[in-house]
């Protein structure tokens, strides 16, 4: 071996540890500490970089506000039933952050206003909930400064298209009578026509630039028809008979309330495509972002690892760590970890994965870029035990600290043969 190869082993490992939130217990960025501080037992000197991961739903806003030095937010809004929700988001400043050349960000979950969690299982109803508050999100972001948004779609109550949150925005959704439509799906059957943003509002859209908007949405799901998200979705939103069945009738109601909204759209935004994968994202509100605000409907991992600029520590890494809370056979279908796992045998680095659990299917993900995964539990314990937020940090911190000193092991001993 020549010395300029000894010389690269000799030096001190890079680390780049990106691992998901485990729900519950730990965020995104207090699972990287605590993986951090079970290799600086082994490695002290090592350089270890510690970034957020997130796959756009739940701890989005906590991944992105921690790990880029952001501050949270807290606004009173219009929740999915009408009722005031206060809704907590995230406001990142461009020179604060790893981000680069861009203006504030503002980071938000629409499920903190629109979700289904803030609605009691027998109170969900698609016929009725709106996106309101969400447009009351963004406009409080916006007269903050914010002009770039990242907005994290899942788990919503809502399947009106959308328009709760134009409407909050300052567009006309009108009835016959000139009149704002009600909220909720059943509103859009009143629809005739769509006008662009009110005078007096602060906001824009795509003909005025200046704001971008970027949107997590995983699913490739239609507006309308049976993949749409009437069909797809509003079951679980409350889109069911007294048996637990899908109601058919309320579900064929909302897709035709939905098709006629597309078609009215069309007559103020010529270009709208309910077909657009991704339009029936969250009951139709990503139809809404992407027609009206010119949004980019992204893969929620893909989103939060370019926006913290991953790639440019991977590429000299050593040694590239993920996870999350439970690895198996969906971890391979485009989760957060196999984003990481992705990007970094795009520069032939090694990857390993710690987790809560692991299950017999996960054996898949070695053929996805995950070379060894790791269970953290050490024993037997309850769940409750080992979602303890102090019991996981120490599982985390003493695992990394174990898998490590195999690591280090087959280091030195490369550099022992290289030396001989």
């Amino acid at each position: 071996m020549n010395m300029k190869n000894l010389e690269k082993l000799e030096k001190h490992m890079k680390i780049v540890i990106a691992i998901d939130s485990f729900k519950g217990s730990l965020t995104s960025m207090e699972a990287g500490d605590a993986c951090a501080k079970g290799i600086r037992r082994v490695m002290p000197d090592a350089d270890i970089v510690v970034r957020p991961l997130a796959d756009g739903g739940e701890g989005t806003v906590d991944a992105l506000v921690t790990g880029l030095h952001g501050r949270y937010e807290t606004v009173g809004v219009t929740g999915p039933l009408g009722e005031k929700v206060d809704c907590r988001y995230g406001t990142i400043d461009s020179e604060s952050s790893v981000v680069k050349d861009c203006s504030k960000t503002a980071v938000i979950e629409m499920s903190g206003a629109a979700g289904i969690t803030l609605v009691k299982r027998e109170d969900l109803n698609p016929l009725k909930a709106t996106t309101y508050g969400v447009g009351e999100v963004i406009k409080d972001a916006y007269a903050k400064g914010c002009r770039r948004f990242i907005i994290g779609i899942g788990g919503s109550a809502t399947n009106d298209g959308g328009a709760g949150m134009l409407q909050a925005l300052g567009f006309k959704l009108l009835d016959k009578n000139g009149e704002q439509i009600t909220p909720g799906a059943e509103g859009l059957r009143d629809i005739v026509s769509v006008g662009t943003l009110s005078s007096d509002t602060d906001m824009t859209d795509e003909r005025v630039p200046g704001v971008t908007f970027m949107v997590a949405c995983d699913v490739d799901n239609p507006l309308c028809g049976s993949k749409g998200c009437s069909a797809v979705f509003a079951p679980q939103k409350g889109a069911i008979q007294d048996d637990g069945t899908p109601d058919k009738q309320m579900v064929s109601q909302m897709d035709s309330y939905l098709a006629h909204f597309a078609e009215v759209t069309k007559q103020a935004f010529p270009d709208a495509d309910p077909d657009y994968p991704g339009s029936g994202a969250a009951g139709g509100l990503g139809f809404a972002f992407h027609t009206f605000l010119n949004a980019s409907l992204e893969s929620g991992a893909k989103l939060i690892i370019e926006e913290t600029h991953l790639e440019d520590d991977i590429q000299d890494a050593d040694l590239v760590i993920t996870g999350e809370g439970r690895l198996d056979a969906q971890t391979a279908m485009g989760k957060a970890p196999i984003g990481v796992a992705e990007l970094a045998k795009k520069y032939g680095k090694p990857v390993i994965a710690f987790a809560g659990s692991v299950t017999d299917d996960a054996k898949i993900l070695n053929s996805k870029g995950i070379d060894a995964f790791f269970p953290m539990v050490r024993g037997i314990t309850t769940l409750d035990e080992a979602m303890d937020p102090y019991h996981a940090k120490q599982n985390m911190s003493d695992t990394a600290e174990q898998v490590i000193r195999a690591v280090e092991i087959f280091h030195q001993n490369l550099i022992c043969h290289a030396v001989i």
